[in-house]
């Protein structure tokens, strides 16, 4: 199959990827924007590269002329959760979506891979809109925590390196790891409610924050220096010594400001 041909092949897929990341990015904009933490942490994808597209289709013994509805994971989705319960939480999100179909799921975290590795699997049948029509493509999303990520990422590491015969040696450590990994995930679960508590405290801070700047560039901008540099030494001095209600409070004061000095520019 010629270069040109290959191209032709894979733009729908790096269409989706790219959809795709921006559809998750934002589920979790959408939680933000609530004041509420998303399942999702962060969210990366891929096309895969034709060599590694062509050794998967040798060991499987997929024709090139099926590669496209035979091969799953042309383009793939990795979604980052915090906690572990959070990972069924997207599940179920993904579930609930009417433009991705799902076509089969794997559960690699309750039934743990002999090597130790720990994922949600879903292949999804999903619509990209080209210039020549409507296309079906296959795409696999991989759910997990950091934690497992971290792990998974080590694992292909080394795959690649002993061609998928890592000795056994290595193979026990790296299963040990693997436990290990998810033993953290279970305990920071344990005190899950209070790093969500720890999290919507700074998120509601950031917010503050944005809000106030944002007042003190409008009374710059209604020529009022002096009140925006008074305002700007409150808030610096609330950053360093204050909280939540000082911060709260000074976004009354601020926002008052702006409607009285914007009520005088206009008249």
């Amino acid at each position: 199959m010629q270069t040109r041909e290959w191209k032709r092949i894979l733009i729908p897929y790096q269409q989706a990827v790219e959809e795709l990341k921006v559809k998750f990015k934002s589920i979790r904009r959408e939680y933000r924007k609530r004041n509420d933490i998303s399942p999702i942490e962060f969210v990366t994808g891929r096309v895969k590269e034709i060599s590694s597209i062509l050794e998967k289709a040798k060991k499987f013994d997929i024709p090139l002329n099926r590669i496209e509805y035979e091969l799953e994971d042309i383009a793939g989705i990795r979604i980052m959760c915090q906690f572990v319960n959070d990972i069924y939480k997207v599940v179920e999100i993904i579930r609930n979506r009417k433009d991705m179909q799902i076509m089969y799921e794997k559960d690699y975290i309750f039934n743990v891979k002999e090597s130790g590795y720990r994922s949600y699997h879903m292949i999804i049948k999903y619509p990209v809109y080209t210039a020549f029509g409507e296309q079906y493509i296959l795409a696999e999303l991989q759910i997990r925590t950091l934690a497992m990520n971290f792990w998974a990422t080590i694992e292909h590491s080394l795959n690649y390196k002993y061609k998928q015969g890592i000795p056994v040696e290595i193979q026990s450590r790296l299963k040990a790891a693997a436990d290990a990994a998810f033993t953290l995930d279970q305990l920071v679960l344990d005190i899950k409610d209070e790093i969500m508590d720890a999290q919507k405290l700074f998120e509601v801070k950031s917010s503050l924050v944005t809000d106030i700047t944002n007042h003190i560039l409008t009374l710059i901008s209604l020529g009022r220096m002096k009140e925006a540099t008074g305002f700007q030494s409150d808030l610096e001095a609330i950053i360093s010594d204050g909280d939540i209600l000082e911060l709260a409070t000074l976004k009354e004061k601020i926002e008052n400001a702006v409607v009285l000095y914007r009520g005088k520019a206009f008249n």
